[in-house]
């Protein structure tokens, strides 16, 4: 069974970078046709789709944070890593990691199968 755990600072400042990393078992990241996210739920809305590393390591990042995300890996660890730049307070959220398997990264978070239990992150100063 496929497990995934978030893990990273529940306080950020302003201005500074979120870094988090979701530590999976059960299933290698490398395993073909499986794909990586990252989704946050911020207080009172909906779930927001971040981006995902594919089996391949290619990413997909949502276009409205694009230019302040970034997703990585480490296959020996089996990890993957967001970073978000540049945070303020309207990044506050409970942030989870999920899979999800074949087809193409998706915002629809119906598409996966696996979650973390999900982390708060506040951003504050």
């Amino acid at each position: 069974q496929v497990q995934l755990q978030e893990s990273g600072p529940g306080l950020v400042k302003p201005s500074q970078t979120l870094s988090l990393t979701c530590t999976v078992t059960g299933c290698s990241i490398t395993t073909n046709d499986y794909y990586w996210s990252w989704i946050r739920q911020p207080p009172g809305k909906g779930l927001e789709w971040m981006g995902a590393i594919g089996s391949s390591g290619r990413t997909d990042y949502s276009p409205s944070r694009k230019s302040r995300t970034s997703i990585s890996r480490d296959t020996s660890k089996n990890q993957f890593t967001l970073q978000l730049s540049s945070v303020t307070p309207e990044d506050t959220a409970v942030y989870y990691c999920a899979e999800a398997f074949g087809g193409s990264p998706s915002e629809d978070s119906s598409a996966y199968t696996n979650w973390g239990q999900g982390v708060q992150v506040t951003v504050s100063s």
